[in-house]
């Protein structure tokens, strides 16, 4: 099923994204901006909303594309004032005339670039418009963006199986739907572009196993011994996904505090609902009595607040801590000169077990602040100086 394009513009407007401010923000203090995040997240209508006066040119078009990597000069004079350059990674040989253009000039926001796939978009960018171009991610819909907008799913249970997607908000179709197609456009389209892979059908399933795995340390040789393939390949695959942003890896908590720590990262898919298609969850009751709804439930929370840092233009250092006699906490974040310790719980009622891990913490760093973060509605303080609060409150804490 196509998605009216006109339809889903409209709709997609009607939510203001975090990130508006941002791009408002850099596109005045540098000649080009980059926007770079997964397909399908909101970056073109986000971009042509902000400059409605730029020229818009999407360089998947064939024609538009071969125009512009034949005669690179040529097409950049046609746009003298500018324009929005959509997918810009597809003609690399633009990047050297641009450089020249935007030297010539001392004007600010002249060219958008917007790119799905980090990699390539920033390889281009740091050889020839370092320093003269401003960076924004743009990821799907957070929690606060689709409460704002009257969005939100009351349920978690729905929430995580619709994923947060700007298309899945748009069409009426069932998400399980939505994000098949996505997966096929996914590796059709990028992973035969960035890699030669031959063999389709062992990289879904790949993808599959990744999904069993969510929220949890990624062992590359049990993966690969699974999957069939070699270290190498899995490592590849994973870097892969990883520029795509389809996936991002937290690595251990470096301070050691004389403890042996777990060395190996942990894995998590940016969004719930292609996790749950990838496991073959359909319904909300499915999930419900699935053993892995807390990896998803603690992945959803953490990717939502790794959304909030993005959108906001924020930058902060995220981790998790794990010792091998089993204490952890599920997210470490440094900011500013802060360190915030966080732990997720699905549970909607409080239990004070929750708080083991965070005490625990606090005797080895005493200047964290602590977090805990639930399915349940209170929200209070501890006297041990931990926050109980509901997910969804989860930019106070970045405010904080």
């Amino acid at each position: 099923m196509e998605l009216n394009s006109k339809k889903f513009h409209i709709f997609v407007v009607m939510i203001l994204r975090t990130a508006h401010k941002r791009l408002v923000f850099l596109a005045r203090k540098f000649k080009a901006v980059a926007v770079t995040g997964p397909r399908q997240s909101g970056k073109t209508t986000l971009v042509r909303k902000v400059f409605p006066r730029l020229p818009y040119l999407n360089l998947e078009n064939p024609d538009t594309r071969r125009f512009a990597s034949e005669d690179p000069r040529g097409f950049l004079s046609s746009y003298p004032s500018g324009a929005i350059l959509d997918e810009a990674q597809r003609v690399p040989e633009l990047f050297s005339y641009l450089q020249e253009i935007l030297d010539a000039r001392k004007k600010t926001g002249r060219y958008i670039l917007t790119g799905s796939n980090h990699f390539l978009l920033q390889e281009n960018i740091s050889q020839t418009l370092a320093g003269r171009i401003g960076y924004l991610q743009l990821l799907p819909f957070t929690s606060h963006e689709l409460f704002e907008s009257k969005k939100l799913p009351a349920s978690d249970d729905v929430l995580m199986l619709k994923g947060f997607y700007p298309p899945v908000y748009a069409q009426r179709i069932p998400p399980t739907d939505w994000y098949a197609n996505y997966i096929r456009t996914y590796v059709e389209r990028d992973v035969r572009q960035l890699k030669n892979i031959g063999n389709l059908y062992a990289f879904e399933r790949f993808l599959r196993l990744l999904a069993g795995r969510h929220a949890q340390e990624l062992n590359y040789s049990a993966l690969a011994v699974e999957a069939g393939l070699d270290v190498k390949t899995i490592q590849a695959w994973v870097g892969l996904l990883e520029s795509s942003f389809v996936v991002f890896l937290l690595k251990p908590y470096y301070r050691n505090f004389n403890k042996s720590l777990i060395k190996r990262p942990k894995i998590y898919f940016y969004d719930s609902g292609l996790v749950c298609y990838l496991l073959g969850i359909q319904n909300k009751n499915h999930l419900r009595t699935h053993p892995l709804r807390g990896s998803i439930f603690e992945g959803m929370v953490i990717a939502d607040i790794i959304k909030h840092i993005a959108h906001k233009g924020l930058y902060a250092n995220s981790f998790f801590w794990r010792d091998k006699t089993g204490h952890e906490v599920d997210l470490i974040l440094e900011m500013y000169g802060k360190t915030m310790a966080v732990e997720v719980k699905s549970a909607q009622t409080f239990q004070d077990p929750f708080l083991n891990s965070l005490k625990y913490w606090k005797k080895l760093d005493g200047k964290s602040m602590g977090y805990v973060l639930f399915g349940g509605h209170q929200s209070f303080k501890r006297t041990d100086q931990i926050q109980v609060m509901n997910w969804k409150a989860n930019e106070t804490l970045i405010k904080k």
